[in-house]
């Protein structure tokens, strides 16, 4: 039955990493130059502190969990790495949130502060972070996944795994 757990907690960990790689580098990627009203503007996501948190948040997500797989089940550290694990899970709750709000602000604008729009002039650009979004939402899911697991396999009386 351990070796069971095993395999589940490193096949959801193994996953949330790769979602998590690759929300950080659609957004990296994520730039486009356009010409409005003869100025050329660019836009990249390093522009954008929200987007870089975005960035970072899931390249550390990433390497995170890839390093978990290397802990021991059942040592004293596998524990900690139920805490570890909620509060990497809340910082990537606070990347997406912030990214999205951003990249609503900039599909939609906002009209009471006066704010245009830019998703009609550098599409592509709108497409990259909507696609590292989705990205990084699957990555969370992956990671709410692997919390509620990590959390039942700790409170199974019955699993010699711990």
């Amino acid at each position: 039955m351990a070796k069971v757990h095993r395999l589940i907690s490193v096949v959801l960990r193994v996953a949330a990493a790769a979602a998590a790689a690759a929300a950080a580098i659609i957004m990296v990627t994520s730039h486009e130059t356009t010409s409005l009203f003869g100025l050329e503007l660019e836009a990249k996501y390093s522009h954008i502190p929200s987007f870089i948190f975005f960035v970072v948040a899931f390249a550390v997500a990433c390497v995170y969990s890839l390093l978990v797989v290397l802990v021991p089940q059942g040592s004293a550290a596998s524990r900690l790495v139920v805490m570890t694990d909620v509060l990497m899970g809340m910082v990537l709750t606070g990347a997406v949130a912030a990214a999205g709000a951003i990249a609503e602000v900039g599909r939609n604008g906002n009209s009471h502060a006066g704010w245009l729009p830019i998703c009609d002039q550098v599409h592509g650009y709108c497409t990259h972070v909507m696609g590292a979004l989705i990205a990084g939402f699957v990555a969370l899911i992956l990671y709410f996944l692997i919390i509620m697991y990590s959390l039942h396999v700790v409170a199974d009386p019955t699993c010699p795994c711990h």
